[in-house]
């Protein structure tokens, strides 16, 4: 607009131009506004769409987090066939394979005895001698007797030979001969009768040389000299003079379980071990067995033969005998995988689509960590390990991972010396 025009229309020049300034100036603060307001908004916008996205993250995980909790995860095995059998080790005395009591059949005195304790001897060998005065004089008095027997006998023979003679030119009759023949005949048995005492008489006085039957120790020695020895008191082990050990071979008996009975056969080997000897195995055998259980104790009672030629083992020794069995063919299962309900024993058992199945199972023998299984699971069936007592027929499980084998740890590393 011109000077000219503003003169025109009486409009003073500069005002009119402070007036559209100002007018200005509130167009840029509408629109400063308008585009504030739009930044607010737009953020506005964006906060909010950002909390709805966390929001529906937060959900989403929440709710994946608890179906994933929501999950029960199991640790599963096989059951497995033993390859090895098991070693049952039971306790047992060593014993002599010949262990018995020497007494005395001859009665009388310990006139001296040649063997102590501890002393090994042979079969025959001197062990003791008795005096027999009484059996002495028995003895004589028996060849007395003897010898008075066999002089009426000769008596009896020739009175008989004359009445032979007699008879035939019918001196006397049958009747007188027949008492002769009977008198001859009753000498022959008097005779017979004394021998047979004189014999006995002889074989008592033998034994007062007390021998040893067979080879081997003598463990006890229950007389000394002067000892007044009674034939007559019984032969029980308390009034034997000696007591005599074969220690080669030894003899072990153990008591095996029934459960276990029908696995030891003999001539199975076993380990005999002795806790004052360590490091020492001995082998022997199984020499024979009951073939029958117990009612009492329901065991079986087995002999198990040990060669000692070394002396090492003493009669009488508390020892363990290790005796491996063959391997069962039956399943054996982890203790921890039994499950013990009013209803009974039970496992449980997963199948492809990971649904909980309660097998009852009947038990065996008891390993220690496993047992065995008889009847009622597969070999093929996966079994649940440490089941908690909430586990149901039907519950769905998932199969934990395996976890990792531990890492071998590193050999330290040698410092080298300050």
């Amino acid at each position: 607009m011109t000077e000219q025009r503003h003169s025109a229309l009486a409009i003073h020049p500069i005002a009119v131009e402070e007036g559209e300034g100002e007018l200005l100036r509130r167009r840029q603060i509408v629109r400063r506004t308008r585009w504030l307001v739009l930044v607010v908004l737009v953020l506005l916008a964006l906060g909010a769409t950002r909390t709805v996205v966390v929001r529906i993250a937060n959900a989403r995980a929440l709710e994946t987090g608890t179906t994933e909790r929501a999950k029960q995860y199991v640790q599963t095995a096989l059951p497995r066939t033993p390859t090895a059998g098991q070693t049952l080790a039971l306790p047992g005395t060593l014993q002599g394979f010949v262990q018995s009591p020497i007494s005395a059949r001859a009665s009388g005195y310990l006139k001296r005895w040649t063997k102590d304790i501890g002393s090994r001897v042979e079969k025959g060998e001197l062990l003791a001698e008795i005096e027999t005065p009484e059996i002495d004089q028995q003895l004589s008095q028996a060849v007395a007797a003897r010898a008075q027997a066999a002089s009426g006998l000769e008596l009896a023979r020739s009175t008989a030979d004359r009445w032979e003679a007699l008879r035939k030119k019918d001196v006397v009759s049958q009747q007188e001969l027949d008492e002769r023949r009977s008198a001859v005949a009753q000498a022959i048995s008097n005779v017979a009768a004394a021998d047979a005492n004189v014999q006995r008489l002889k074989q008592t006085e033998g034994f007062k040389r007390v021998v040893a039957p067979f080879a081997g120790v003598i463990t006890r020695r229950n007389v000394d000299v002067g000892d007044l020895i009674d034939a007559g008191a019984g032969g029980g082990a308390g009034r034997a003079l000696f007591l005599l050990s074969q220690t080669d071979p030894l003899r072990v008996y153990i008591n095996v379980p029934q459960a276990y009975a029908q696995l030891v056969k003999p001539g199975q080997p076993v380990v005999v071990t002795q806790a004052e000897l360590r490091g020492q195995n001995f082998k022997g055998q199984v020499a024979r067995t009951a073939g029958s259980i117990d009612t009492t104790t329901r065991m079986m009672q087995v002999e198990v033969s040990l060669p000692n030629s070394d002396g090492a083992l003493l009669p009488g020794a508390y020892v363990q005998v290790s005796l491996p069995l063959a391997a069962s063919r039956s399943l054996t299962v982890p203790s921890n995988a039994l499950l013990f309900r009013a209803e009974g024993t039970r496992i449980a058992v997963v199948d492809a689509q990971g649904r909980v199945g309660l097998r009852a199972v009947t038990l065996g023998r008891n390993y220690g960590e496993n047992v065995e299984v008889i009847d009622g699971l597969d070999g093929k069936d996966r079994m649940v390990l440490n089941p908690s007592d909430s586990l149901a027929e039907g519950d769905v499980v998932a199969i934990a991972p395996d976890a990792p084998a531990p890492a071998a740890p590193k050999a330290p590393t040698p410092k080298a010396p300050a």
